[in-house]
C-alpha cells in the first residue's frame, strides 16, 4: 500500500524564521487587499454622494428656472383673470341701479334725521337737568 502524503504538514526544511517571514507576507497581502477594498468602498460612497449632490443641484436649478418663467406672467395673468371675471358678472340694468341708489339715499337721509332728532332731544334733556 502506498502511503498518502499529507500536504498540510509543513516542509521540514522551513525554519521558524522562514515561517515568520511567510506569515508576515500573508499579513501584508491581506492588509493590502483590505486597504484596496476599503478604498474602493470609500470611492463608491464619495461617487454616490457627488451624484446625489448633482441631482439636488439640478432640481434646484430647474425650480429656479420655472419660478423665473412664472414671475413676469403673474401680473399679466391677474389682469387676464380679472377681465374674464368681469365678463362673468351680471350687471344690473339702469332702472335697477337708479332704484337701489334711491333706496340707499333715502335710508341715509332718514338715519341722519333720526340721529339729529335724538341728539336734539338728549341736548334738551341735559339743559333741563343742569339748569
Amino acid at each position: 500500500m502506498a502511503k498518502n502524503k499529507d500536504t498540510s504538514k509543513k516542509n521540514p526544511k522551513d525554519t521558524p524564521a522562514e515561517e515568520l517571514l511567510d506569515a508576515a507576507e500573508e499579513a501584508v497581502e491581506t492588509s493590502e487587499d483590505e486597504l484596496a477594498d476599503a478604498a474602493a468602498d470609500e470611492a463608491a460612497r464619495a461617487e454616490e454622494k457627488a451624484r446625489k449632490a448633482a441631482e439636488k443641484a439640478a432640481k434646484k436649478a430647474e425650480k429656479e428656472a420655472a419660478a423665473k418663467k412664472k414671475e413676469p406672467n403673474k401680473v399679466a395673468k391677474w389682469f387676464k383673470d380679472l377681465r374674464i371675471e368681469f365678463k362673468k358678472v351680471v350687471w344690473p340694468s339702469k332702472e335697477t341701479v337708479i332704484t337701489n341708489t334711491s333706496v340707499v339715499l333715502a335710508v341715509v337721509v332718514a338715519s341722519a334725521v333720526l340721529v339729529g332728532l335724538l341728539d336734539e332731544g338728549f341736548l334738551a334733556l341735559m339743559r333741563l337737568i343742569y339748569r
